[in-house]
């Protein structure tokens, strides 16, 4: 659930900080006091886009802070996914908004928006106008029944994906494998040289590596062979040499040690020194030796090393990728020389996976068609609790020309509104007001489906009043019951059914403007409930009703607190 929601600097929002509950949180407030900036400001802080003038005049930055708890396992597992720190129950994301850029957060580690989109929509379900409108595409429709269906369908969905790509891969491999006999015999000569010229090179797993360094050493012969030059003259027997001093050193301890016991350590170790520097010298003048007249080895380094870039800018950047295009092309060549056959094999296996994919989608279809027909009479008997009185609600299914990942099903719900009107699309017949009751339905019948512990719903009294939003209302308390819920309305009836009531209200003390949001009081609630119904002028009556309003309310939900 949604712990709490920080905001500061945004739009004409100082800052506010807004702790909420479990169930049904409504909030209120006078038209034009901010309600849409706080929806706007929870977009915002999961990835939407916004404006450049969003930050709050005379700041350097506007901050959005959403705190969620979770147990629920997938959510976690998919933070590990993305490499992302857990810290207990509690997920805590951020956006920082500043000129020109704005840094993203899940529990304090930076993430990309597509991060932050994948683990916000886990979390929170967020339904405005837009979302409404969304019931208008053929292909949310879909979507819905096999969320409906999710428990029946999830496996088949996941083989039917992967057949679907199989069958792709093998579809375009057939289709690019057709040719006539001289582009076969073209082919196969082609891919013959660039064979011969691989194995032909003799290629070693690591030899460019080794080459490269040995390349660098003989290049640098003569600047190698000075400096150890000079190291060798540093540490050998000439006279004031390293060399010449240790074994002065040493001859000096051995005529002094018979004097002393304690002197045989001091001669141990000038000893050992002495042989270290021994046994330098000779490495040292060895290696000179060998760094002598470097050129023909040079040479054959540079020769070997043009002919592997040359192979590299041909078949690949690494030895190994090239060694894979060689193997990869004598396999072509294999089936070239044998195309008819190839050629057989590869139609009998497309005609296979393709009768593989054929029963996939045809299962799948018939199981969406049962499920659908189960979810559009729940969605129908929701809809006559919505005041949809002599509604029928329906869904029809065609088949597609051609598979998908999806299956071959086109599905669209047809609804009728008035007795004795023929069934139609949405787009043909829904106002905006009824979309959003619609949608309501829909989201009342998935609501224990539905793993998403936050859905807010902004604009879902659009166009209804009376005994309309009452029934919205004590659909909204419905499907609290499973949900934490967080509704922004102007209508009494739907405020009335809070189980915490908010109030955003516009401050002003005559030079800047700012939205504020705090909890309400029971009191406070049938003070804001008389506002919201009696307008201008709150008579006594007015309180009364909306007292009463608050009551009927309370004895109507389906849940305890």
């Amino acid at each position: 659930m949604l712990v709490s929601l920080h905001v500061k600097n945004f739009a004409i929002i100082n800052e506010v900080e807004v702790y909420f509950k479990d169930h049904l949180n409504i909030m209120t407030g006078e038209t034009g006091a901010g309600k849409s900036i706080i929806i706007g400001s929870v977009n915002a802080a999961l990835g939407a886009k916004v404006s450049k003038d969003i930050v709050r005049s005379g700041a350097e930055y506007a901050l959005v802070e959403l705190v969620f708890e979770t147990k629920d396992e997938a959510v976690f597992d998919v933070m590990r996914e993305l490499d992302i720190p857990i810290e207990g129950d509690q997920i805590i994301i951020s956006r920082k908004i500043m000129s020109g850029r704005s840094v993203c957060r899940i529990n304090g580690e930076n993430v990309t928006a597509s991060a932050l989109a994948t683990i916000a929509g886990l979390l929170i379900d967020i339904h405005g106008q837009h979302e409404h409108q969304s019931l208008l595409n053929k292909a949310k429709h879909m979507e819905i029944v096999d969320r409906f269906a999710k428990d029946e369908i999830g496996q088949l969905k996941s083989e039917l994906e992967q057949t679907y790509k199989e069958y792709i891969k093998l579809k375009q491999e057939y289709e690019n494998s057709g040719m006539d006999e001289e582009k076969r015999l073209r082919e196969i000569s082609f891919l013959e040289y660039e064979v011969n010229e691989i194995r032909s090179a003799s290629l070693v797993l690591g030899e460019d590596e080794e080459l490269s360094l040995l390349y660098k050493k003989l290049s640098n012969a003569n600047t190698i062979s000075e400096g150890l030059q000079n190291v060798y003259r540093y540490t050998g027997y000439d006279a004031s040499a390293a060399g010449d001093a240790i074994g002065r050193a040493l001859r000096t301890l051995m005529k002094i040690v018979e004097y002393d016991e304690a002197i045989n350590s001091y001669l141990s170790q000038v000893s050992d020194i002495d042989a270290l520097l021994n046994d330098l010298n000779r490495d040292l003048s060895q290696y000179i030796s060998d760094m002598e007249s470097p050129e023909e080895e040079l040479m054959e380094v540079t020769k070997r090393l043009d002919l592997l870039n040359h192979l590299k800018s041909k078949y690949g950047n690494s030895i190994d990728i090239i060694l894979k295009y060689c193997a990869d092309s004598e396999a072509k060549i294999e089936k070239y020389r044998d195309y008819e056959q190839y050629m057989d094999k590869l139609q009998k296996e497309l005609f296979q996976i393709e009768n593989r994919l054929e029963q996939l989608c045809k299962q799948l279809s018939s199981i969406r068609k049962s499920k659908a027909k189960n979810l559009t009479e729940r969605i129908q008997e929701a809809l006559v609790a919505l005041n949809f009185l002599d509604v029928k609600f329906e869904m029809i299914f065609e088949q597609t020309s051609r598979y998908s990942a999806n299956g071959f099903d086109d599905g669209e719900f047809i609804i009728s509104t008035n007795p004795g009107e023929a069934l139609k699309p949405l787009s043909r017949v829904a106002s905006g007001g009824e979309l959003s009751r619609i949608m309501l339905g829909i989201k009342s019948v998935l609501a224990d489906k539905d793993e998403i512990e936050t859905l807010i719903f902004d604009e879902i009294d659009v166009g209804i009043s009376g005994r309309t939003a009452q029934m919205v209302s004590e659909q909204l308390s419905n499907i609290a019951k499973h949900h934490q819920i967080i509704c922004i309305t102007h209508l009494a009836q739907i405020a009335a059914m809070a189980d915490s009531h908010y109030v955003i209200e516009k401050q002003t003390d005559g030079k800047t403007t700012q939205t504020i949001i705090r909890v309400l009081e029971d009191s406070e609630s049938i003070d804001e409930l008389s506002r919201i119904l009696g307008g201008a002028e709150i008579t006594e009556r007015v309180r009364e009703n909306a007292k009463e309003m608050k009551e009927l309310a309370l004895a109507t939900k389906k849940y305890k607190l």
